[in-house]
């Protein structure tokens, strides 16, 4: 996803077999651990790429680093993010 569409991307949940909980708790979650959980290169790189729709290039770019080391901070996020989601 390119450019600042503001678009959140869908990432599928693999695994997940119960009770789904109401959106708004879910956002509250996902606040939290965001929050409190990420560090905030993690935290930014996760929402200059989910929230504000730039890809890997254009983040390693701005922050002057190697497009590797962008993928390697969205990849850790991420997996912290499920670590913590879990059900």
């Amino acid at each position: 996803m390119t450019g600042g569409t503001g678009a959140v991307k869908s990432t599928p949940y693999e695994g997940y077999k119960g009770i789904r909980l109401p959106k708004k708790v879910q956002l509250e979650r996902v606040q939290r651990v965001m929050r409190e959980e990420l560090t905030p290169l993690q935290r930014q790189t996760i929402l200059a790429y989910y929230v504000q729709g730039m890809n890997i290039p254009a983040i390693a770019r701005d922050r002057g680093v190697n497009k590797s080391t962008v993928s390697r901070t969205l990849h850790r996020a991420e997996a912290k993010l499920r670590r913590y989601l879990r059900y």
